[in-house]
């Protein structure tokens, strides 16, 4: 790849996101939306600005509880990846289970926290946990289970074990598809914390959303939202940070694209 189409493509994220809010703005003003119905890009960056503190506060709240959900999730679906993927039995007796539960709206299991734990960070935290471990389980499972079964042959005849294959070749191999799933389970425990704020808390940027609609402060919603997302977006980039420099292997054939 050239280094102009790679600045570019570098860039290609950043390019769309900027055309986006431009036509976002283009519409709001145009059709001379009101802001309390759809706010505009200005209108949100406006309201940010104001209550910089108070959104700043509550986003902190989120991010530390969804960080707590989240490193619960990555034990747990370790674990559970672990043994389901290790073993035939394992695999053919818990994975239809672990997918049937994954299939259960978490938002009808917030009422159930806050009777068990009462409102607060007890059902954020486990609701974050609860929504986002199953991609790090199935994605470890579904790496050591697909480990090639000549190579495995090779490794025991060569003296080596279950588990030294396991640990040795069944792991590392599964690394991609372990980062794969925090980034995919780290969105997916931001949408968890926020869902369960909003019914269980009086912290938190899933309250800021419904104390600000409930008296009209739309921009100061969707500044929520923005936070929300870009802090999801920048825990997204940092896995793929590390994992660009730790499982550089796996992506070798396709740098020269």
């Amino acid at each position: 790849m050239t280094m102009p189409a790679k600045r570019l493509e570098q860039a290609s994220p950043w390019v769309l996101l900027l055309l986006t809010l431009l036509v976002w703005q283009m519409i709001c003003s145009g059709f001379n939306v009101s802001e309390f119905i759809f706010p505009s890009p200005l209108g949100i960056g406006s309201a940010l600005a104001e209550h910089a503190g108070l959104v700043a506060g509550h986003a902190w709240r989120t991010y530390w509880v969804t960080m707590a959900g989240f490193g619960l999730s990555i034990v747990v679906g370790v674990l559970l990846g672990f043994l389901i993927g290790s073993s035939r039995l394992a695999y053919t007796a818990v994975y239809p289970l672990m997918t049937a539960f994954n299939a259960l709206p978490k938002a009808a299991f917030v009422p159930i926290l806050v009777v068990w734990f009462g409102i607060g960070v007890g059902p954020a935290v486990l609701t974050a946990f609860l929504i986002s471990f199953f991609p790090i389980m199935v994605n470890i499972a579904t790496g050591l289970a697909t480990l090639e079964p000549e190579l495995e042959d090779v490794l025991r005849v060569l003296g080596a074990k279950r588990w030294d294959v396991l640990m040795k070749v069944g792991l590392p191999r599964s690394m991609p598809y372990f980062y794969g799933s925090l980034k995919v389970a780290i969105t997916l425990a931001f949408v968890g914390t926020t869902v369960s704020e909003m019914t269980a808390s009086n912290e938190g940027i899933g309250y800021l959303l419904i104390s600000a609609g409930s008296s009209m402060q739309m921009g100061l919603a969707f500044a929520g939202l923005v936070v929300v997302g870009a802090m999801a977006m920048a825990m997204y980039e940092l896995f793929s940070v590390v994992e660009r420099r730790t499982t550089g292997w796996a992506h070798r054939g396709s740098q020269g694209h």
